[in-house]
């Protein structure tokens, strides 16, 4: 069992406190049988005493460990203690030698504040053997035996309180390090956590992309294609119509391929290395026209000033879809391609004559109600907070406006 109060190199202290008592109690009772030689009644009551000391010191506490960390056993084999050292060094002032006995125990087996009190009793006992027992009748006697038994008290009891002072100051660092250590285990924790979730969050955003990256080239591609080589089917008759949707048809394939390579490689989209948007829409819209047979314009308003490649890339594939969802579903006669620079972002608008339908109906907004091709430009604009509209009606048309800030937009982590 550990002792109770031992200062910080008691595990050094712990043979003393065992062993020691019983080597100095040795010496002295030997010494005292000597003195006592010619008195055998003296000679007896001193080793009585001694005897009672060391019974007191095995029973209680060498002999039985786990009564150490008891207060109250401890209290009594304490004061049973004292009360024989005070009785010996009245005695014989010589038993002032096994006072440091005494300071063990205290510190060894009192808590704080008994400590105190325990150590303030040694140092009375010990001041006592150096002033030679009690004092005598008159003034200046007592004065000096009050003098020493001070002189033994006040710096054993200053002594006492700052060894408590430093177990204190020694257990409440302790305590902070524990402290600490478990905040810097939980952040550890929480910062694995977060870079479990950043890991899983791009991941997901990974896999949004390429399912955006795939509908807007192969997905868009594949229906071109297809769109021809259906047409081809129908002009078995007419061989040079029947070549030219066989050529459409390869070119689509070409460039499908092309912008799914980019895609992998995250390249901003083929029509945007070469030109800047506005003129990469008046090239899709061509390219739109000559599939479909669609008249496509363009137009810009505003000052032409250049763009985050990621906004860019956004309205470019926001103009794809849009054009592509006119051949499936429109039934249009004509599309406009509208740029807008504004004050401090950027618009697209792309309107045509056609059947129209119902939004609220439709859940544009729903994956499930409206197909991927909403959902996808949705997600693009919204990615660099912007805004996307559709505005349509049955047998009114539809518009698709798209707005986006013209400068790069910071999130705040």
């Amino acid at each position: 069992m550990p002792m109770a109060n031992l200062w910080p190199w008691e595990k050094h202290l712990r043979p003393v406190v065992l062993i020691g008592p019983y080597v100095l109690l040795t010496v002295l009772a030997a010494g005292t049988a000597y003195a006592d030689r010619d008195t055998p009644g003296a000679l007896a009551a001193d080793l009585g005493l001694c005897g009672l000391a060391a019974a007191a010191m095995l029973w209680m506490f060498t002999l039985h460990p786990a009564w150490r960390v008891r207060p109250g056993i401890m209290g009594t084999f304490f004061v049973i203690l004292v009360a024989v050292m005070i009785a010996l060094v009245i005695r014989h002032p010589w038993f002032g030698f096994f006072t440091p006995a005494g300071y063990l125990y205290a510190f060894a087996v009192l808590p704080w504040p008994r400590t105190l009190a325990g150590v303030a009793a040694v140092a009375f006992a010990a001041g006592t053997a150096q002033a030679g027992g009690l004092p005598g009748d008159t003034p200046l006697d007592i004065g000096i035996y009050a003098a020493v038994v001070l002189a033994n008290i006040l710096p054993m009891c200053a002594f006492a309180w700052f060894n408590h002072t430093a177990d204190v100051q020694a257990e409440l660092r302790e305590r902070l390090l524990d402290e600490v250590s478990e905040a810097k285990r939980r952040l550890e924790a929480t910062q694995a956590e977060n870079v479990r979730l950043a890991r899983a969050a791009g991941i997901l955003d990974e896999r949004q992309r390429m399912a955006r990256e795939i509908h807007d080239t192969l997905a868009q591609g594949l229906t071109g294609i297809i769109t021809q080589l259906q047409a081809a089917e129908q002009a078995e008759t007419d061989p040079a119509r029947r070549r030219r949707h066989v050529t459409a048809a390869t070119t689509l394939a070409r460039e499908s391929l092309t912008e799914a390579r980019r895609s992998v490689h995250e390249l901003r989209p083929e029509p945007l290395t070469t030109a800047r948007l506005g003129e990469a829409l008046r090239d899709v819209a061509e390219r739109f026209t000559a599939l479909h047979g669609i008249p496509a314009r363009t137009g810009t308003t505003g000052t032409v000033r250049p763009l985050p490649p990621a906004a860019e890339v956004a309205l470019l594939r926001t103009a794809q879809e849009a054009l592509a969802n006119v051949a499936r579903h429109a039934l249009a006669t004509r599309v406009v391609l509208t740029l807008s620079y504004l004050d401090h972002e950027v618009a697209l608008d792309v309107g045509d004559d056609g059947r129209g339908f119902d939004p609220a109906a439709v859940r544009a907004v729903r994956p499930e109600a409206g197909g991927f091709g909403l959902v996808a430009m949705r997600q693009r604009i919204e990615a660099l907070f912007g805004a996307l509209r559709v505005e349509s009606t049955p047998g009114g048309g539809t518009t698709i406006s798209a707005r986006v800030p013209d400068a790069p937009v910071e999130v705040a982590t």
